[in-house]
């Protein structure tokens, strides 16, 4: 478009102004020109586009007025003047302005551009005529005559630089709008923007710009929304330039692209919708540092609160959720603090997060994982249907990560989410069910070995579960009410927390107790082992024993600190006494001048475990009013989820448990005549609890309390004679621990119970053998004479040595405990009863020991049916071996007792951890492990663990393998901190295991072939199962130690058969397979041998002087298998009773029968579980797979198709290859039973063999699990035989599923 001819004014130039306007010329001031000019402003305001006359009039004196003189004028005045008529004459001649110079047009918008400045300050007299100005150039358009000019765009960004300088916050929306019709008028009726001026716009979008000129940054924004369908091919182009070719040198603003890109999409994210893909491929870039720039941006977009572009462009969505796995540290690390925003924003999203957060919380970085859970939790926090249940069960995972920081942060941050909807209910029941599961999860970390772990349970239990800052009554009551919900091992958890902590104050107490004695050297080493052990219950062990040192000495010079520590630990300090003792113990210990202070922080956290901040004498009435209510059903039990009767065993427990850590504290008149009233209550383990509670708490009972007393004692006389087992047990220790005429009490309840044993009426004979058993243990002085009487003519005579029922021949091993008949409860209660007795009397001058022990053997070698007259269930004789087996361990725990135990009663012993009923081996193994670990057990039943390698369940392996580890430690700790154990390493040292384990499995039933090669295999495993936990450290070189011992066993001879080559043979062999695996798996065993190691004469003999063993008992084939042969599919357990090699017993064989007619004890798709735990478990259920049930005796593979899946792999035994029987030969060819030996022989009551001791019956042993590995439910199932063979009498044999 060409500009037209410039129009010529009306007479010759001559410029014509308006009425009573004189001519303006240099000539005239500056104040006359002002003067003149509003006048022809005004003339110009008045005329329209119409007025032809006057255009044509006025002509000249408007190409006068863009004359030098005018635009260049100094006077402010003049140039706005001079301005709005310009503005006027574009208005008056449009659309064909009056100027066409190209030059000349420049020049004016140039000038009109540079007066708009004056629209900055709007209290200037002028500011209306500014107004005007900006008002008439917005309404007529005249910028857009600047498109034909070639140089319009230095025009147009003057003008935009110049209305983003002058906008601010007080101008009115006038302005705003007249700027903003002005500058999209320009934008989107022009041929495009140019980078310049779009850098015009952008720039005011930049965060450090954007602060500065809010009303810029709006103005900007407002402009951008106007012209977004214009505007945005130009940020398109700028950003593709930017970001996918590289060019940053087209704008100064390349450096600020991503902030651009975020500002822009919360302007309007139709802005970018040409920019998102170039996103997607930056997303994808090689350079770490540009893909984590990217992900920063787009994490602010997606998580943005009103944002949609995850669900509008998905590819991008996807995208970017690719990053939460990228290589690069930073890029993951800053996906996952996104997440916490879009879950926050966008729940509709969690599910997208979910798995990406999963990934990322098992994150090899610790501070990704870290982050994961702060995410998590902090969207939990704000609102808990934020986060799913998944999303929690990663934090939940993570309380148990390897680092220490991630454990704290879940666990406090699960901590957080408990108080705020579990304590305070701040989002309703509903909620509070969703996480119940916290508290238990909590409480279950403290069975970490860590004592870090241990110590923010307490500090979470203390702040978050029962806050201590809670007034008494509302504290007990959220106390009572957890307790009530803990699941059993939560529950367990913290009552270990009370124990820890009371024993740690226990430590704190003797450490006092050893200031006020005089100084001397046995006090100071005294001292530093009470220092050791305390610090050991502290973090970073090192570092706070050298603090508790010097705690020590700042103990030793300041007694008001003694003086306040001691009323801390005292038994009578209140809740607000030990807050004001911690209190004042800091103050002492703050040094003002040291800002970080370890050695105050280290007494802080011995401070926080000592501190009785929960219980106190007023705790403990409060929790007794809660127990009353629920009683009297005046309590809120349903409101708080429990029922009350599990409120009121709950909290009896709770009494019971805290009676033990804060005895002091219940000693009141209304306490007990609380518990009282619960002894009179229908509920066996209320009344039992309460018992407990007054036999630890009831010390002052008579001399103070004499009321109480006399209602008390006729109602334990009571429940010592009628109560339940465990009643009658509590009731007489009760009676023992607080009275001081105890013979007196005792001998009433023992007279009438003696004198009423009946065994035709078992139901009746349970409790009072429990009472007589512990008055005897108790009281053995007084009633050793008497009991003895008792043993021999009812005991053993009367109720063991007869079997008066039949029990029901169900085929099961096991059997819940209401299912097994009164007969044999009775019959177990009398084992104890025994053991009990012996463990009072604690010699063996009258040689009971010797025949009890005969008895037990005999009871083991029939497999619990001690009189052979197949009246006994399978599942009762389960009971009567497991309760045989533990009586053998129980009396080894006497010193007196152990050294008669023979080796072959301790082989029997032992070789019930090898039983076929899974319920038994579980049990014994856990008796067996509690006995060792508390040091009460000799260390040769350290080596019954080995045989556990044969168990065919892996959880009883793993857990035979934990206990081993655990024992082991201990005893090597107990060596460290006890410089008198040096004196009896032959008794504590663990390696001194090995002697007693060779020998134990030198004389395993189902070693019977020297050479066979499985047979040495199930050696090698055993022995390897004990020795890999012995040599996982070379302490001391004890792996030469190891060696060294294993050859001078190889220079003796058994003790348990001297003369027996074969015997002999056995043990060399098994000496040679030991030797073999510690040299396959030690390079430091060939060196030297610290000292001399000291065997165990009960046996082993010495040879003679000339006798020298240098025999190799294993042929090449037997090493080369034992190397390189393939791994057993299953650990073989002999599938019968052990037959013990005793000296003049024949040993017998099973004949082969049908195969078809076979035994195993084993399940194919079920775990069992524990009868400690579940005791109304259902032991006859169904097994889906086989329909065969739990613990039956003599299983067969059903006639069907299907395949049994042992162990995650199939197999299915073939009927027509018969599985090898080892071990108890059949009952119709035993030569002698216990009672024809006893009739023989003039054997013990017992019946259990000759002087030898417990080889008793020949060849019998306790049965050996079956060879096969068990599943979830079920572990000893029977099937059915076929038809044709159910009338058979042939004897049974077992089979081996393979795995």
């Amino acid at each position: 478009m060409e500009f037209p001819q410039q129009q010529k004014p009306a007479g010759d130039g001559k410029i014509t102004y308006p009425p009573g306007v004189k001519e303006i010329t240099d000539k005239i001031s500056n104040d006359e020109v002002v003067k003149r000019l509003k006048m022809v402003v005004k003339t110009y305001m008045d005329m329209d586009q119409d007025s032809e006359e006057e255009k044509q009039q006025y002509l000249a004196l408007a190409l006068h007025l863009a004359s030098e003189f005018f635009l260049r004028n100094s006077n402010k005045d003049v140039r706005l003047l001079v301005a709005c008529c310009l503005a006027d004459i574009f208005r008056i001649y449009a659309p064909e302005a009056p100027y066409t110079s190209h030059d000349k047009l420049k020049d004016i918008f140039l000038f009109i551009t540079r007066q708009l400045k004056g629209l900055e300050d709007t209290k200037s007299p002028q500011f209306n005529r500014y107004f005007y100005l900006l008002e008439n150039l917005a309404w007529v358009k005249s910028y857009n005559i600047c498109f034909e000019l070639e140089d319009c765009n230095e025009i147009f960004i003057q003008l935009f630089k110049t209305l983003f300088s002058v906008i601010n916050n007080s101008h009115n929306q006038k302005v705003q709008l007249h700027m903003l019709d002005l500058m999209s008028s320009i934008i989107m009726e022009g041929d495009g923007v140019t980078q310049e001026l779009l850098d015009t716009i952008l720039i005011h979008l930049i965060p450090a710009l954007k602060n500065l000129n809010k009303q810029a940054y709006d103005l900007a924004k407002t402009l951008l929304k106007r012209t977004v369908q214009t505007i945005e091919t130009s940020i398109a182009n700028f950003f593709n330039q930017v970001l996918v070719m590289g060019k940053s040198s087209v704008s100064d603003l390349s450096e600020h692209v991503f902030d651009l890109i975020q500002e822009l999409f919360a302007i309007d994210p139709l802005l970018l919708t040409s920019v998102m893909p170039q996103l997607e491929f930056k997303l994808k870039s090689n350079d770490g540092e540009e893909r984590l720039a990217v992900v920063r941006l787009l994490a602010k977009l997606f998580g943005a609160k009103d944002s949609e572009l995850a669900t509008q462009n998905k590819p991008l969505w996807q995208c970017f959720l690719g990053r939460f796995n990228d290589i690069h540290v930073p890029v993951r690390l800053e996906c996952v603090k996104f997440a916490s925003h879009c879950l926050m924003n966008h729940p509709d999203l969690a599910k997208d997060l979910t798995e990406f957060l999963k990934v990322r919380s098992h994150d090899p970085e610790e501070a990704i994982r870290h982050d994961v859970i702060v995410t998590i939790i902090n969207a939990g926090k704000k609102d808990l249907n934020l986060v799913n249940d998944q999303l929690l069960g990663f934090v939940r995972e993570r309380t148990l990560d390897k680092r220490w920081r991630v454990r704290k942060e879940a666990m406090m941050g699960l901590a957080q989410l408990y108080k705020k909807y579990c304590l305070h209910h701040e989002a309703g029941k509903e909620q509070a069910q969703k996480i119940s599961w916290i508290k238990d999860k909590l409480l279950h970390i403290y069975y970490q070995n860590s004592i870090d772990d241990k110590l923010l349970v307490e500090k979470i239990f203390a702040q978050f579960m029962v806050p201590h800052s809670l007034d008494t009554e509302e504290k007990m009551k959220c106390l009572y009410y957890l307790y009530s919900c803990l699941d059993t091992n939560a529950v367990k958890a913290l009552n270990e927390m009370w124990k820890c902590q009371n024993m740690l104050r226990g430590l704190v107490r003797e450490l006092l107790d050893l200031h006020k004695l005089p100084v001397s050297e046995s006090n100071t080493a005294a001292m530093f082992g009470k220092l050791l052990t305390i610090s050991k219950n502290l973090p970073d062990a090192g570092k706070a024993q050298d603090f508790m040192k010097r705690f020590n000495q700042v103990l030793g010079e300041d007694e008001k600190l003694r003086v306040q520590l001691d009323t801390l630990i005292s038994p009578t300090c209140s809740c607000k006494q030990a807050e004001l003792c911690v209190r004042e113990i800091t103050r002492k210990l703050t040094f003002p001048k040291q800002p970080t202070n370890p050695f105050l922080e280290m007494v802080k956290f011995l401070l926080e475990r000592i501190a009785p901040v929960h219980i106190d004498s007023e705790a403990i009435s409060a929790l007794v009013k809660l127990l009353n209510k629920s009683v009297e059903g005046t309590a809120d039990d349903d409101e708080e989820g429990v029922t009350p009767d599990t409120a009121i065993r709950a909290g009896l427990e709770l009494l019971k448990v805290l009676s033990f850590t804060h005895p002091l504290a219940f000693h009141s008149a209304e306490t007990y005549e609380s518990l009282l009233l619960c002894l009179k209550m229908e509920d066996d383990k209320v009344a039992e609890a309460a018992i407990q509670i007054f036999r630890n708490t009831g010390q002052k009972i008579e001399t103070e309390l004499q009321q109480i007393r006399s209602t008390l004692i006729p109602v334990l006389h009571q429940k010592a004679k009628r109560g339940t087992p465990h009643q009658a047990k509590q009731a007489v220790h009760c009676i023992h621990a607080i009275f001081n005429n105890k013979e007196v009490q005792l001998a009433q309840i023992f007279e009438p119970l003696s004198r009423s044993l009946n065994a035709d009426v078992p139901e009746q004979l349970i409790t009072p053998l429990v009472s007589l058993g512990h008055i005897s243990m108790l009281a053995p002085d007084q009633f050793a004479s008497p009991m003895k009487s008792i043993v021999a003519n009812f005991i053993v005579k009367d109720l063991l040595m007869n079997d008066r029922s039949i029990g029901n021949k169900n085929g099961k091993l096991w059997s819940s405990d209401d299912e097994v008949s009164p007969e044999v409860l009775a019959k177990v209660q009398a084992i104890k009863l025994l053991v009990r007795w012996l463990l009072g009397m604690k010699n063996n001058q009258s040689k009971s020991a010797n025949s009890t022990l005969r008895l037990l053997s005999a009871m083991l070698v029939s497999e619990g049916d001690l009189t052979e007259q197949k009246k006994i269930s399978k599942s009762d004789m389960s009971r009567l071996r497991l309760a045989a087996g533990s009586a053998i361990m129980k009396l080894s725990q006497e010193p007196c007792y152990h050294d008669i135990i023979t080796p072959e009663q301790f082989q029997l012993s032992g070789l019930v951890v090898n039983d076929e009923c899974y319920q038994v081996r579980q049990i014994f193994a856990q008796k067996l492990h509690l006995a060792l670990v508390k040091l009460l057990l000799p260390l040769e039943y350290l080596a019954v663990f080995a045989l556990c390698a044969k168990d065919p369940v892996k959880e009883r392996r793993a857990h035979a393998r934990q206990c081993l580890l655990k024992n082991i430690t201990v005893r090597r700790e107990f060596i460290k901190q006890n410089p008198m154990a040096q004196e009896k390493l032959v008794c504590l040292l663990p390696e001194y295991v090995v002697p007693y384990m060779i020998h134990l499995l030198a004389h395993d039933p189902d070693f019977t072939k020297t050479q066979d090669f499985e047979q040495l295999r199930d050696i090698k495993e055993c022995l390897w199962f004990m020795l890999e936990v012995l040599m996982t450290k070379n302490e001391n070189n004890s792996h030469a130690f190891l060696r060294k011992m294993v050859e001078s066993i190889k220079q003796t001879k058994d003790a348990q058969a001297p003369d027996d080559a074969k015997a002999n043979e056995k043990l060399y062999i098994v000496c040679d397979v030991a030797l073999f695996v510690i040299a396959n798996k030690s390079t430091a065993c060939h060196l030297d041998s610290p000292k001399e190691p000291v065997l165990p004469t009960k046996f082993f003999l010495p040879q003679e002087k000339d006798f020298n063993n240098d025999k190799d008992y294993l042929t090449a084939d037997a090493r080369q298998t034992l190397l390189t042969g393939k791994p057993k599919p299953t650990p073989v357990l002999g599938a019968a009773n052990k037959a013990l090699t005793v000296p003049g017993r024949r040993i017998y064989t099973k004949t082969t029968v049908n195969s078809s007619d076979t035994g195993s004890n084993a399940s194919t798709n079920s775990q069992p579980s524990s009868p400690a735990l579940n005791k109304n478990s259902n032991a006859g259920t169904e097994s889906s797979e086989t329909g065969a049930r739990e613990n039956e005796e003599n299983p067969v593979i059903k006639p069907d198709d299907s395949k049994m899946d042992v162990a995650g792999q199939n197999a299915t035994p073939s009927p027509a290859t018969p599985a090898k029987r080892r071990g108890r030969p059949p009952k119709s060819a035993v030569a002698a039973s216990p009672l024809a030996a006893e009739k023989e022989g003039g054997a013990a009551a017992a019946g259990g063999g000759g002087g030898g001791g417990g080889g008793g019956g020949a060849g019998r042993g306790t049965k050996r699990a079956a060879d096969t590995e068990p599943s979830a439910e079920s572990i000893n199932i029977k099937i059915p035989k076929h038809p044709q063979q159910q009338k058979e009498d042939g004897t049974k044999r077992q089979i081996d599923l393979q795995r």
